[in-house]
């Protein structure tokens, strides 16, 4: 039985594949399970496989965990398609999304065809492994849901409860600035005050006691 060698590549991690060899009478669900093996994800998410070409341009689907547009659309299953089906060039080339909902996108590309198996193994057969894959869900971060993972129940800030970022703060400070600031404007008040019962100029009084002495 042959054997087709393909090397996967994350599309968003190019220093990360992985070598599989799979025999050509698998099916792309083999081939599929067969990669999550090899980087320790849970197979068990809607995924499609899509026929490429060179520029890694989809093509025809063929999916896994089929949501009902899918299942109206007809797409083929992976379970049910063998790999020899879609086979035409000595490096044929898939497109593959693992996951819709937090997907990850990779490169499929068949390398070479191997006539013989190798006794005493196990096919599909990690032969490969370059990089360590990146977590299943660490794709997607959202720092506001982290903030309230990570505070104490009840104990969030006025502006994590208002949703306020940075950008925020500064259109506040820009409407509220008057040009004055605090120091100077208690200065303004405190000065107006003392005005007010005509003890704000000292040098003023001093020069209205000077003539009091020179009468005595």
């Amino acid at each position: 039985m042959a054997l087709y060698r393909f090397r996967v590549t994350f599309e968003d991690y190019d220093d990360v594949s992985r070598d599989i060899d799979v025999k050509s009478n698998q099916t792309f669900e083999d081939l599929h399970r067969a990669i999550h093996q090899s980087t320790g994800y849970n197979p068990e998410y809607p995924s499609s496989f899509y026929i490429s070409n060179d520029q890694w341009m989809k093509g025809e689907e063929i999916t896994f965990m089929p949501n009902q547009k899918r299942i109206d659309r007809k797409i083929p299953l992976m379970e049910k398609i063998k790999l020899s089906s879609f086979i035409d060039d000595p490096h044929q080339k898939f497109y593959y999304t693992f996951n819709f909902d937090r997907p990850f996108d990779f490169h499929v590309e068949l390398m070479k065809i191997i006539l013989d198996e190798t006794p005493g193994t196990t096919y599909p057969a990690v032969v490969r492994s370059v990089g360590e894959a990146p977590k299943q869900f660490g794709n997607v971060f959202n720092p506001e849901i982290a903030a309230i993972a990570d505070a104490p129940d009840g104990d969030l800030d006025f502006l994590n409860e208002m949703a306020y970022n940075h950008d925020d703060a500064d259109e506040f400070s820009e409407v509220t600035d008057t040009g004055i600031d605090d120091e100077d404007e208690k200065k303004v008040d405190d000065e107006e005050e003392e005005d007010e019962f005509g003890f704000g100029d000292d040098e003023a009084f001093e020069d209205d006691e000077k003539p009091g002495r020179d009468d005595y």
